[in-house]
């Protein structure tokens, strides 16, 4: 009878090469909170042909631009951070990147329903206000599935060039007395500004910075050069120093 050959041991380094593979894919993995705009589910979602997920906050804005009129559909998506409890706010600013000049849809709970009332944002002490240029069919919704509260409105877009609109969108915990209270001040929160293009259907992130509307003091910008796990030059120090570990650790080599 042939004689069977003993096992051979695995390989010294492979569970240190499992291990490793994993923490990579933990660092490197795009976060999957974000809300995807093609997935949702709104009313009257046939106003839309596009759909952006803007760059903080979880947020997304679908809308319609009308070059004939100079109008949009719009409908506003985000999740506050206590729920049906909170706000969420998209605006237009004719005037200047951040939320001081900025013409504001504000969503929130006022007296047992849904509502959107607009602001001018002219300081720190938000006040209902009319607004620069024309809304209509302005309504609001809360969707228990995803805790997510929407805007939807038709405006008129503000003279000017439609393809480079500064926009600016945020969300809130909590509405007193049918007041919205300040918002967190983490730099999703500050860096939650860009530009609209409404003719390409694009946006771009203003980056982080002051957005002081909603807020009751200003804050010192963030160190320049921050950056999130696994972006830059501070994720790829990460991933190396994680490497390490494990290779002395287990003996990968």
């Amino acid at each position: 009878m042939a004689s069977s050959s003993p096992p051979q041991p695995l390989p010294r380094g492979l569970p240190a090469a499992a291990l490793l593979l994993l923490l990579l894919l933990l660092v490197l993995a795009p976060a999957t909170d974000a809300l995807a705009c093609s997935s949702q589910k709104l009313t009257n979602s046939t106003l839309y042909s596009t759909c952006l997920d803007l760059p903080t906050l979880s947020a997304s804005l679908h809308f319609s631009y009308d070059p004939a009129n100079s109008s949009a559909a719009v409908a506003f998506v985000a999740s506050p951070p206590k729920g049906e409890d909170g706000w969420v706010a998209w605006a237009l600013n004719p005037t200047a990147t951040g939320m001081f000049g900025a013409q504001a849809l504000i969503a929130f709970r006022d007296a047992g329903t849904m509502t959107v009332k607009t602001y001018n944002i002219t300081s720190t002490k938000v006040r209902e206000s009319p607004i620069s240029f024309e809304t209509w069919d302005r309504s609001a919704d809360y969707n228990a599935a995803d805790g997510t509260i929407r805007i939807y409105a038709k405006i008129k877009v503000p003279a000017g060039d439609p393809a480079k609109l500064n926009q600016v969108w945020q969300v809130g915990s909590s509405v007193t007395n049918g007041v919205p209270a300040p918002h967190a001040m983490t730099a999703e929160n500050l860096g939650a500004k860009g530009t609209l293009d409404l003719v390409s259907g694009t946006s771009t992130s203003g980056g982080t910075g002051r957005s002081p509307a909603l807020a009751p003091t200003l804050v010192p910008d963030p160190p320049s050069g921050v950056s999130r796990i696994g972006e830059g030059s501070n994720g790829a120090f990460l991933v190396l120093s994680l490497a390490f570990l494990v290779s002395s650790f287990f003996g990968f080599y």
